[in-house]
């Protein structure tokens, strides 16, 4: 079904969204820092997918699932959607992780959150 690997990479986004949101850990935590290092990010692993693709490293596969748009030979609408989210997951998962790690060091934050 073409579309399907777009929609599930934006199903995806929004649930990463939904518990950033929650707790607050990348663009709900400072907006201007995540959106700048998720374009950084996404701008640079685009340029080496070209690199990859003008070396021949790098070429679209067949899939059923893929739109059919491409924004290059070889470059289809799905990889930048699916950097940018790569770059936002790994935001969201860094800064829990850090979280995480600065609680389980400070006895003080433990003891004023709930069980």
């Amino acid at each position: 079904m073409p579309g399907l690997y777009l929609l599930a990479l934006l199903v995806s986004a929004a649930g990463i969204a939904a518990l950033d949101a929650r707790f607050r850990l990348a663009f709900w935590a400072a907006p201007g820092r995540t959106a700048g290092a998720i374009v950084l990010g996404t701008a640079f692993f685009v340029a080496w997918d070209a690199v990859g693709i003008a070396t021949g490293v790098f070429v679209k596969g067949d899939s059923p699932a893929l739109l059919g748009l491409d924004l290059a030979p070889h470059l289809p609408l799905e990889e930048p959607v699916f950097l940018a989210f790569l770059c936002y997951l790994a935001l969201v998962v860094d800064a829990a992780a850090r979280r995480r790690v600065t609680r389980r060091r400070d006895p003080a934050t433990r003891s004023a959150e709930a069980p």
